[in-house]
């Protein structure tokens, strides 16, 4: 099963994405696509490794996500996968003028021998105005589009506001 919590910031979706995993009666993998970049960052890490289970196992995955879950998903196990948003940002600063296109397709077929429950994060951050750079505009305009190929794959997909989960899409009942 394929679940995407999206939500803006700091609204309740990673705690949401953690009640899922465990919920789930499997052992969880935790994917941290994040990286210290400045002190802010290395706290909201901080505050991310303070609030996961400790017997949770760890993989750190800054860019090739697609490797992870490949490799991931063989096994009956819940990965959650926090957060897309933020892989999405490595990979721009990485890599800018990369197909992203082909990027997200990767992404997706990393999935198409999924025997895992696995939970996406992300960030919707197409509910503000334009932004004035084109960087950022590029940024917003990846992040829909890979919010859009993981919701049309996806089993569930949950949008999270004010920590309240309000469901998009249930194909599970």
């Amino acid at each position: 099963m394929i679940t995407l919590v999206l939500g803006g910031a700091r609204s309740g979706k990673s705690r949401i994405a953690q009640e899922l995993a465990s919920a789930s009666v499997l052992p969880v993998v935790y994917i941290a696509t994040a990286t210290a970049l400045d002190q802010e960052m290395a706290t909201r890490i901080e505050h991310h490794q303070h609030n996961r289970p400790s017997e949770w196992r760890l993989r750190e995955c800054p860019l090739d996500l697609a490797a992870a879950l490949q490799e991931e998903t063989q096994q009956p196990q819940t990965i959650l996968v926090d957060c897309l948003t933020l892989w999405l940002n490595n990979q721009l600063f990485e890599y800018p003028e990369q197909d992203f296109s082909a990027l997200f397709d990767a992404l997706v077929n990393s999935l198409s021998a999924n025997k895992a429950n696995v939970i996406f994060v992300a960030n919707e951050v197409g509910l503000g105005i334009i932004p004035l750079g084109e960087v950022s505009r590029k940024f917003v305009d990846e992040a829909g589009r890979l919010n859009q190929q993981l919701a049309k794959i996806a089993d569930k997909v949950l949008f999270v506001a004010a920590g309240l989960p309000l469901a998009l899409k249930d194909n599970t009942k």
